[in-house]
């Protein structure tokens, strides 16, 4: 009777709505709370070994993927303003382009799958394990032990890996244009040089540290929190998690960068 009630619709959409609202304010305390940590003493080694971790081991892939992006949008770009004979603007718009939006998007999205997913289990598995249990026993804070160093070295390493993406995408987009194209060389660097203006790369990094905080939030909430889960329990939840995490943080990316991109444009 419950089910066939025409209430019943009504009464799963608020439940799924209260869950939603439910999971925002848990996540936006757990943000605070782990974001004032990190000025506490004795943070400063932990923070240097999670940005090695996040950041100096994300640096291979992320230039890789900035090189190859730039080449293909060189080589993109060049077909498509040369039947307008713009093909001498290349440079700028290869620049803009990476430098507004797909490098600290494509960055972000990189950094989530090696380094955030990592986080995420390995936060799960110091759960399930009961560390963090014990790290309450010790008297020891889990969220400045743990969680703070994270937050910490995601916002310091996202932009600087930002700025090396957008780097490597100039510089392939100047490989595709200027060496296998033939477009100018001189022509392609003035180009960027006129129309890069610091306003949009101040809106890259700008974006790049709203990612940083939402993709450690996100990962370290559903590790941190991997016990509560209602759908499966031990390694599974773990991997559940993980998983959760990184689906969570790539949209969230891209729902996000529409939002900072409305207020900056």
């Amino acid at each position: 009777m419950k089910n066939s009630s025409p209430l019943a619709f009504f009464h799963f959409i608020g439940k799924r709505v209260m869950n939603i609202i439910n999971s925002l304010g848990a996540g936006a305390i757990f943000f605070s709370l782990s974001f004032l940590k990190i000025f506490r003493a004795k943070q400063l080694r932990e923070i240097i070994q999670q940005v090695f971790y996040i950041g100096a081991k994300s640096s291979t892939i992320v230039l890789f993927v900035g090189l190859f992006t730039g080449m293909v949008l060189g080589l993109q770009l060049y077909y498509t303003l040369v039947k307008f004979g713009s093909q001498g603007v290349l440079g700028s718009v290869v620049a803009l382009t990476l430098i507004r939006e797909l490098g600290p998007v494509l960055t972000a999205i990189m950094i989530t799958a090696r380094a955030g997913s990592a986080m995420t289990a390995e936060i799960g598995i110091l759960r399930i394990s009961e560390q963090i249990d014990a790290l309450y026993t010790m008297r020891i804070d889990p969220l400045r032990y743990l969680i703070s160093p994270r937050m910490a070295a995601a916002i310091i390493s996202f932009p600087l890996l930002t700025a090396f993406f957008d780097l490597m995408g100039i510089l392939g987009g100047y490989l595709t244009g200027v060496v296998l194209l033939g477009v100018d060389k001189g022509a392609y660097f003035y180009r960027i040089r006129e129309y890069v203006d610091i306003v949009d790369i101040r809106g890259g990094f700008i974006k790049s540290l709203v990612f940083a905080v939402l993709v450690a939030t996100i990962c370290c909430f559903q590790g941190y929190f991997t016990h509560l889960r209602t759908d499966s329990y031990g390694a599974k939840s773990v991997s559940i998690s993980t998983t959760t995490a990184v689906v969570y943080s790539c949209v969230t990316i891209l729902v996000s960068d529409y939002v900072v991109t409305s207020f900056l444009m």
